[in-house]
């Protein structure tokens, strides 16, 4: 996975060429002898320009989605896992401490280990043991009053959750935009870049703010 520092080297580079480009493009062809054809580069880069917007608004919308369904089902895994806690006291011993220390490592496991894991595009297996002794210790219990047969069947229940919402974090943290939608996003705004550069002004300054700000977002990818 690309850091934060990936990131910023990305942004500065693609500035940075931008820049250059613009640079050489006005010794190669110019600005005087471009002017003639602003009106057609004007155009041009008005329909790239609200094209890419729509587009880059769609993938931001997507992707801001997909971080909020993988935020909502960690609270999910979160919740089954306290509640999983909680239910454990209304179980006999020995399976009452043995579920709450499950519960603890399973906590300490995601956090610890899983978390990075997934930060570094991996996939993570260690919690899946505590999950499997959850269920063996759950299974375990003889229950021998109402009450330990009400915790027992929730306590299953919220077993069968945790391992529902771990599937879906472990999808979800491998799940990425198409790459086709990256290409038409990199090429969208590559073209806009080009355009901007292409375009004439007579103030070099202006035009050099021009395309910085367009350079800043439209060759970015995160």
């Amino acid at each position: 996975m690309v850091t934060f520092n990936q990131n910023i080297l990305v942004v500065i580079i693609a500035v940075l060429v931008s820049l250059l480009s613009m640079a050489g493009l006005n010794r190669v062809w110019p600005r005087e002898t471009r002017l003639r054809y602003n009106d057609l580069i004007g155009w041009q880069l008005s329909i790239l320009g609200t094209t890419y917007a729509v587009i880059l608004g769609f993938m931001l919308y997507a992707v801001w989605t997909s971080f909020g369904e993988a935020d909502l089902n960690a609270d999910f895994e979160a919740n089954a896992v306290v509640d999983i806690y909680r239910l454990a006291e209304g179980l006999p011993e020995p399976q009452r401490t043995q579920l709450q220390m499950l519960a603890r490592s399973y906590v300490d496991t995601v956090i610890d280990r899983e978390w990075s894991q997934m930060a570094r595009g991996e996939v993570p297996a260690q919690s899946t043991a505590a999950d499997k002794e959850m269920w063996k210790t759950v299974m375990s219990v003889k229950a021998a009053s109402p009450t330990e047969v009400n915790a027992q069947e929730h306590a299953m229940s919220e077993v069968g959750s945790i391992a529902q919402h771990r599937l879906t974090r472990i999808l979800q943290s491998r799940t990425q935009l198409p790459k086709v939608l990256w290409c038409v996003l990199l090429v969208g705004g590559g073209l806009t870049v080009v355009s901007a550069c292409l375009f004439a002004m007579e103030n070099v300054k202006l035009q050099t703010l021009q395309v910085f700000c367009f350079s800043l977002p439209s060759l970015y990818r995160c």
